[in-house]
């Protein structure tokens, strides 16, 4: 009982550091402000990233020690996640952005009931209650958003939750691949393919930027891998129904960035809505295997 606990806490500290530098790496595009595509911005996080994983690779005894036998694995999660993107993104741009993120938080829901499904886990009362606790959180943040205020158009609706189950399929083989495989090999598989995905969508919408620009988003790519690296940690440290809720923290950090970057005031549904998910990620750390 206690090893599960203490196992669980780990993760979700984990979690919680790598959802902490994700916010800040998605708030790229709000610092670009509009000067550079999400493609773009996204492609060049990869160079960076997939430099780094090639570096920590030759330090650490070289590319065949981080070969791997599952690599249809590996390149069905980097289509999930590059196709979750892409999704939630164009979603995003065909309604109101508040409704867009409020579908794709459904994500979270989705990835305890694939844990259930596909990897027979079987969350406990604690676990349960935390779950909802967060989920209710992350509803109540996007209604002080002004979300679900009117008609939803089909189409851009559909694609959000589509992105959501891409988000939760994607969760499950971070999982599934974090327990069998080296970190290290992970993120470099995945960091290889989602950087050959991007590149066609990244060339289609290429913007011309300065050097000091593009040099500043490859510098993200080292961000972005320690990230990666903590969400292995987190997701193969506890079940998906324990680290899943974690992640609506993202709203959390999200609006004390707003605070502090860019001056955006806390509602009081807000501060509400992130009382619930601290509450429900405290209650997850108190919890135990079903």
């Amino acid at each position: 009982m206690s090893s599960d606990r203490s196992r669980y806490t780990a993760a979700i500290l984990w979690v919680l550091l790598s959802t902490a530098l994700w916010t800040l790496i998605f708030a790229a595009a709000k610092f670009a402000d509009g000067s550079m595509g999400t493609f773009q911005i996204t492609l060049l996080r990869y160079i960076g990233a997939l430099a780094t994983a090639l570096v920590l690779v030759r330090a650490a005894g070289g590319l065949h020690l981080y070969r791997s036998r599952r690599t249809g694995s590996h390149f069905l999660r980097a289509v999930c996640g590059s196709g979750a993107a892409v999704a939630v993104t164009w979603s995003a741009a065909h309604m109101p952005l508040a409704d867009a993120t409020a579908l794709s938080m459904t994500y979270g829901v989705a990835l305890v009931l694939l844990g259930v499904v596909f990897l027979g886990e079987r969350p406990g009362r604690l676990i349960l209650l935390g779950s909802v606790l967060s989920l209710g959180g992350a509803a109540v943040v996007m209604l002080g958003k002004g979300a679900f205020q009117g008609m939803l158009p089909l189409g851009p609706a559909l694609a959000a939750l589509a992105g959501a189950g891409l988000m939760a399929v994607e969760g499950v083989l971070i999982r599934v691949l974090g327990l069998t495989e080296k970190p290290l090999s992970v993120i470099l598989h995945v960091c290889f393919f989602e950087l050959c995905l991007m590149v066609v969508p990244a060339w289609w919408n290429w913007q011309p930027v300065s050097l000091s620009a593009m040099l500043i988003c490859i510098a993200l790519g080292p961000v972005a891998l320690f990230a990666q690296y903590c969400t292995i940690r987190g997701y193969r440290a506890a079940p998906l129904s324990v680290v899943g809720p974690v992640d609506y923290s993202w709203l959390i950090f999200a609006s004390l960035l707003g605070l502090v970057a860019f001056g955006e005031r806390l509602g009081l549904m807000t501060i509400i809505g992130c009382a619930l998910i601290i509450g429900g990620g405290l209650i997850l750390t108190r919890a135990r295997s079903g």
